[in-house]
């Protein structure tokens, strides 16, 4: 173990946590790694990686931390890949086949690609030492970024006989620790915890007024210019008003967000870590593996959207161990768009009705099978609730994932039909000739027939689409495959569908005020009197961080008092007919009702639902125009307004 250390990482030593997590690997023991962002997580699978005789399978949340992590890999000559959407089939197969001779000791994939069939198939040929799960947080629902699919990981552990764990995050509170430990079956003595406290972040929280936050970032910037810095931002609009305002002022930033091509948030990222930009101002799309040591400061000029956010951003400074600066800008103003993100998240209690309808027709053919798009469509339901509300059924055993699958199989041949099955002799050359035969051929593509070849040949799909990958391999032919549908098996059909909808609609509702509850304990955190950096560690269940840091601005004696929002006209002025008249005109043209009062609610607070997008309701009249108002309110004020 410490002479892989030295030999191949460069490393004389262990750092605080990392040889506690490495040797209860190579015991054989699943653990986790819970270290600040910045303490060496990855060095946790990495090195084991080395030493295990299988594979290593990592599951990660974003490409970002992938391709960071494998360039650090492949520098120092460890055999490692990923397989992500971005590449071609070609690149992929090369992927699969180096990790099927043993060639290959890391593989990195997403979570998602873990319902691909073809991509199970694969996983059941290859045996695996090691699962690891990072950003391992996203597996409770009592964390921040709860992501549906994780929930899955421990069953994904069984079905492929991957004999231990290995946990890593940067945030976990101790409900989220436990939650981690309880679905992986982790020993006490095996969650390492190294601490949050970070004793060369000076923690900074500045009440500033909505109208004067842009002049205090230009000071507070033009006092450190030349240093590497990011600086957040809750909107993309806003992402690019500041970082054109920091330009014009004689400031270089950039803008980075989700919605500029994926190229160009390539080459900003590149220019950041190479030094040639120094400040970005960026949502919370950047940043997820920016391993860059030397970020000197990083300034929030909205409020992020929770504790473990603030914890995970600020934790990108100063990764190199020299003083950096965190600053948040503090006000209550941008108070209401956040909470708004939240309540876009519950469905309503219609769409949930809907789904659950859909699986009960279902119920005939003991298997439910949908496309998430259309079905998100449909019940109006956001794609991300929309996976929650599956896994919930899944949790309460009405449903079971068997498997996904592209729709369509086509291919293209590059040698002819007769040498291709001129490979082949017996029964395997008639199960060729019925896939040749039985696909309806355009001018270049043939489109594969599973049920005429179910029909006609008894011939299974999975022994199909495994048959079609190795003309692929040897290059016979050309396959794609699109339209991922989703299959579930239905455990039970036979429930009051109304009654799961309020039960399901509750649950949504209790996230939805946890998630609020989360914004208000990050507003209080920042308005503390006591130690920044002390009350930090507290919530993460740390009770070694000294109780006076002697260098955040409450130590500094400043307690941030935050300004109120500015008032807002008062609702009762308002004219529920110029601002909802368009809408619910449009509405009732396409579907022939009158919008509920949420439905209404999420109009004039521009939270965006799928139908939106078929209505082109941005563009519509009054979309967003109660943005700045809570929710609540607005929900009230369009009752007052509706019949009955």
């Amino acid at each position: 173990m410490h002479n892989t250390l030295e030999q191949v990482f460069g490393y004389p030593q262990f750092r605080p946590g990392q040889e506690a997590a490495v040797s209860a690997v190579l015991a054989g023991r699943s653990a986790a790694a819970i270290f600040p962002t910045g303490s060496g997580k990855s060095l946790c699978y990495q090195l084991p990686a080395l030493l295990l005789p299988h594979l290593t399978l990592v599951v990660s949340p974003l490409l970002a931390l992938m391709q960071d992590q494998l360039a650090f890999l492949q520098h120092h000559g460890i055999a490692a890949a990923s397989i992500d959407s971005a590449q071609s089939r070609d690149d992929a197969n090369e992927v699969m086949a180096r990790a099927r001779s043993g060639e290959l000791k890391i593989l990195m994939i997403s979570v998602e690609r873990l319902k691909n069939e073809r991509f199970r198939n694969f996983l059941q040929q290859v045996p695996i030492s090691l699962l690891v799960v990072d950003e391992a947080h996203c597996i409770s629902e009592w964390g921040h970024n709860f992501r549906p699919d994780y929930l899955k990981l421990p069953d994904y552990q069984r079905q492929f006989n991957i004999p231990q764990t290995l946990l890593l995050t940067a945030t976990a509170t101790p409900k989220v620790i436990a939650d981690m430990q309880a679905k992986f079956a982790i020993a006490p003595d095996d969650v390492v915890t190294t601490g949050f406290y970070r004793p060369n972040l000076n923690l900074l929280v500045e009440p500033v007024r909505g109208q004067d936050k842009r002049r205090r970032l230009l000071e507070w910037m033009g006092q450190r210019a030349g240093q590497p810095s990011i600086v957040y931002v809750t909107l993309q609009k806003t992402a690019e008003q500041i970082a054109q305002h920091l330009s014009q002022n004689g400031l270089q930033a950039e803008a980075y967000h989700a919605g500029l091509p994926h190229e160009q948030r390539e080459a900003i990222q590149r220019r950041f870590m190479g030094g040639q930009s120094t400040c970005i101002v960026a949502t919370i799309a950047f940043g997820m593996g920016i391993d860059k040591s030397d970020i000197r400061n990083v300034v929030h000029f909205d409020l992020p959207k929770s504790i473990e956010n603030y914890s995970q951003e600020i934790g990108r400074a100063g990764r190199d161990g020299q003083p950096s600066d965190c600053l948040v800008l503090a006000n209550r103003d941008s108070l209401n768009v956040l909470e708004n993100f939240v309540y876009g998240d519950t469905p309503e209690l219609e769409g949930i009705r809907c789904v659950l309808d859909e699986l009960q027709a279902a119920a005939p053919d003991g298997q439910w099978e949908f496309l998430l798009g259309p079905l998100a469509d449909q019940s109006n339901i956001r794609q991300l609730p929309l996976k929650t509300l599956l896994v919930q059924l899944e949790l309460k055993r009405l449903i079971a994932p068997r498997y996904a699958y592209f729709a369509e199989y086509r291919f293209k041949f590059l040698v002819e039909p007769e040498v291709l099955l001129a490979r082949f002799e017996g029964e395997r050359r008639d199960f060729v000739d019925a896939i040749i035969q039985t696909s309806s051929r355009a001018r270049t593509w043939a489109t594969v027939n599973f049920d005429a070849l179910y029909l006609q040949h008894q011939a299974e799909r999975a022994r199909v689409v495994k048959a079609l990958d190795y003309f692929q391999e040897k290059g016979w032919v050309e396959l794609e495959s699109k339209q991922m549908t989703e299959v579930y098996s239905l455990l039970q059909s036979h429930f009051d569908a109304q009654a799961l909808s309020v039960e399901l609609h509750t649950y949504f509702t209790r996230h939805e005020r946890t998630e609020v509850a989360r914004i208000h304990a990050m507003l209080d955190l920042f308005a503390t009197d006591h130690c920044l950096g002390h009350r930090l560690a507290r919530y993460f269940g740390d009770d070694n961080a000294p109780q006076e840091c002697g260098h955040c601005s409450v130590c500094h004696g400043q307690v941030a008092r935050l300004p109120a929002p500015p008032l807002l006209p008062a609702l009762v002025d308002k004219n529920f007919d110029a601002l909802c008249g368009d809408f619910i005109h449009k509405h009732q043209a396409y579907n022939g009702s009158v919008p509920s009062a949420e439905r209404l609610t999420r109009f004039l607070c521009g939270i965006s639902v799928p139908l939106f997008t078929k209505l082109k309701a941005r563009a519509i009249h009054g979309f967003a125009a109660l943005e700045n108002y809570p929710y609540a309110e607005v929900r009230g004020w369009v009752q007052s307004h509706l019949p009955g």
